[in-house]
């Protein structure tokens, strides 16, 4: 069934559990030498820093995922356990525009299909974007007894944990109830992307996680997979909705009118 509420509707009725304020750093070679860690039982918001000795050993994307994950699991740890983390990266050419697959992101967590480390690559834009707001990769950890969202605005430095108690589960509808919240226009919402998994990764082991990004041409959020190893199983037992980062303007608004001219608008 599809949501009836508005965004307004959703907007008022949802209550902050905690926020982060931070400056974001930009992208210099690649890395914004920061990592946002947070644990949505608390919640609690941690920054950790990108050392020389990470780029050098594991890169960024799939390599910073797993030793971010190798510092937040035991041997005891299950897919369904509060210290289970959810790790998403984009590598050092995340967002480049000149280089094809470069808005992939890397997304990590203990598989309930298998009960070890899964990753799992997925497009959407929300690799690039986190990383516009200051980030090389994003740890989520713990459980929340409410459904959250998080939301990550790199245009004001804030991060915050929401209870968002009537915005939709699934993915279809939460994303475009996310863009339409958090955007001043439709052309605001490129620098929107979200994180979300759906009602049905509520009932099976596989559920996947999807990932947007804004269609200019059909004036729609879409949705890309992480459909590896039950990613979206785990993220609703942890209690969230979706993630959802807001970054500042590095790419222009283009139209229809622009494409046929060969024309970009800086606006």
């Amino acid at each position: 069934m599809a949501n009836t509420y508005t965004a307004g509707e959703i907007l008022k009725k949802q209550k902050v559990l905690g926020s982060f304020e931070y400056s974001p750093k930009p992208s210099i070679r690649g890395y914004t030498g920061e990592i946002l860690r947070i644990d949505i039982s608390e919640p609690s918001f941690r920054i950790i820093p990108v050392t020389e000795k990470m780029k050098e050993v594991f890169t960024g994307g799939k390599g910073f995922d797993l030793w971010m994950m190798w510092q937040e699991v035991t041997s005891e740890t299950k897919w369904d356990s509060p210290e289970n983390a959810i790790c998403i990266a984009a590598g050092p050419l995340g967002g480049t525009t000149s280089f094809s697959g470069a808005g992939k992101s890397i997304v990590t967590t203990i598989s309930p299909t298998t009960g070890s480390v899964v990753d799992s690559n997925v497009g959407g834009h929300f690799g690039p974007l986190l990383k516009f707001s200051g980030f090389d990769c994003l740890v989520v950890t713990g459980k929340s007894e409410v459904d959250v969202i998080v939301f990550i605005d790199g245009i004001n430095g804030i991060v915050q944990v929401i209870e968002s108690p009537l915005l939709s589960v699934n993915s279809h509808l939460a994303a475009e109830e996310l863009a339409e919240m958090y955007s001043d226009n439709d052309d605001d919402k490129r620098l929107i992307s979200t994180v979300s998994a759906g009602a049905g990764a509520e009932h099976a082991w596989i559920g996947c996680l999807n990932f947007s990004w804004w269609d200019w041409r059909r004036r729609t959020m879409r949705l890309k997979q992480a459909g590896r190893g039950g990613t979206g199983t785990v993220f609703r037992n942890k209690g969230l909705k979706a993630l959802v980062v807001k970054a500042p303007q590095t790419r222009p608004a283009w139209t229809i009118s622009q494409q046929d001219s060969g024309e970009v608008s800086n606006d």
